[in-house]
């Protein structure tokens, strides 16, 4: 993403949760798209929190999972990197999902 103008978090949250009306098996041709359009929408996410009113405190579980992806990843966006850490992604996706359904006020 090339802006650095604040997004805020329920519109990151919609951006992940837009991730789960595409897929990809492991190895299809979409995969490149869909797995590198997951982490960028958890980094999306990861930015719209840490910047977020409430302050970083208030996401402490979302922020570490996407920390943890972030090292387990090293900074490679390639789609075999990303293939490789698929379980992971889409892992940290998921627990994201679940968090913040408990936590409506943070995105509605």
């Amino acid at each position: 993403m090339g802006t650095d103008a604040p997004v805020r978090v329920r519109d990151a949250f919609a951006g992940l949760q837009a991730t789960y009306q595409d897929g990809c098996k492991p190895g299809g041709a979409n995969c490149a798209y869909f797995l590198g359009r997951v982490a960028d929408e958890l980094d999306r996410l990861d930015r719209a929190m840490k910047t977020d009113g409430k302050g970083p405190g208030h996401f402490p579980e979302p922020i570490a999972w996407i920390g943890t992806l972030r090292t387990a990843l090293k900074g490679d966006l390639g789609v075999d990197n990303l293939e490789k850490h698929r379980t992971l992604l889409l892992g940290t996706r998921d627990k994201i999902n679940t968090w913040m359904q408990g936590h409506p006020e943070d995105y509605r």
